[in-house]
């Protein structure tokens, strides 16, 4: 490691001001950002850590909307949303070990954008919107590559607004030293239709297959599945797995998360 200074704001617009600040850079959990520094492939000069910003912690309900504050950790996520949204606790409830998901956020998750973290897979499948500092960006348009996210330089999530699904659920095939998703795959069915997300397998990040969405949404069964494929081209390939094997994972993937949501 090396010198640097770290701020704690415990205000939204704190937060944002001290991130003003050259080389300044935001601390969630740090479960990505402390291995980097470690790594020195980063070297901010001040951290601004949003642990202790009152306004991004915790789970609340709405209507039929489940929101979460940015600095709120898995293990919350895990507990105070099993009532509301079973298949998203259920997802946060086995990100890494017990260590992770006491320090883990959700918000850090998310804007990191790694392409096998869990929550990016959730929050397009579920449809939901990213609440920044300045604005509400959805879904769809917030997941722009590996790494890679529509925020500008300094925003931060302060939230993440999840519509509430009929039924949900969340399977990864699990790489067992990192215990990151080789392939992960969230499916979520609401009245208007099914959205299914896929993480881990693709080198564009975390995707929609809606061919497997249009089949769900007439047959919401592993059977509608049978007759698809999903293709290799720009899938990883790495020594963890081919191409072809993580595009066959896609579907095996797919067919158990639509069992499992019954």
């Amino acid at each position: 490691m090396y010198a640097f200074d770290i701020e704690t704001p415990t205000t939204i617009a704190d937060a944002v001001a001290a991130l003003k600040a050259d080389e300044a850079q935001p601390l969630g959990g740090g479960q990505t950002l402390i291995p980097t520094l470690k790594a020195r492939l980063a070297a901010p000069s001040k951290l601004i850590s949003l642990a202790r910003v009152a306004d991004m912690q915790g789970v609340s309900v709405a209507g039929d909307t489940l929101r979460i504050g940015g600095a709120t950790t898995h293990a919350t996520v895990a507990s105070d949303a099993a009532q509301s949204y079973p298949g998203l606790a259920a997802l946060a409830g086995h990100i890494g070990d017990p260590a992770v998901r006491n320090r883990g956020t959700i918000g850090g998750s998310i804007a990191n954008n790694d392409p096998a973290a869990c929550y990016p897979a959730a929050a397009l499948a579920s449809g939901a919107t990213i609440v920044t500092d300045t604005r509400e960006i959805a879904a769809d348009d917030f997941f722009v590559g590996m790494f890679e996210t529509a925020l500008a330089e300094g925003e931060i999530v302060t939230a993440v607004s999840f519509p509430i699904p009929q039924a949900a659920n969340y399977q990864k095939f699990v790489q067992p030293a990192s215990r990151f998703s080789l392939v992960g795959v969230f499916v979520a069915k609401y009245a208007d239709g099914v959205r299914v997300a896929v993480t881990g397998a693709s080198e564009g990040g975390v995707f929609r297959w809606t061919e497997a969405e249009q089949a769900l949404s007439s047959d919401f069964s592993a059977d509608a599945l049978k007759d698809l494929s999903v293709s290799a081209d720009g899938m990883i390939s790495d020594l963890h797995g081919t191409g072809d094997y993580r595009a066959h994972l896609v579907k095996v993937m797919t067919g158990r998360a639509v069992k499992a949501a019954g």
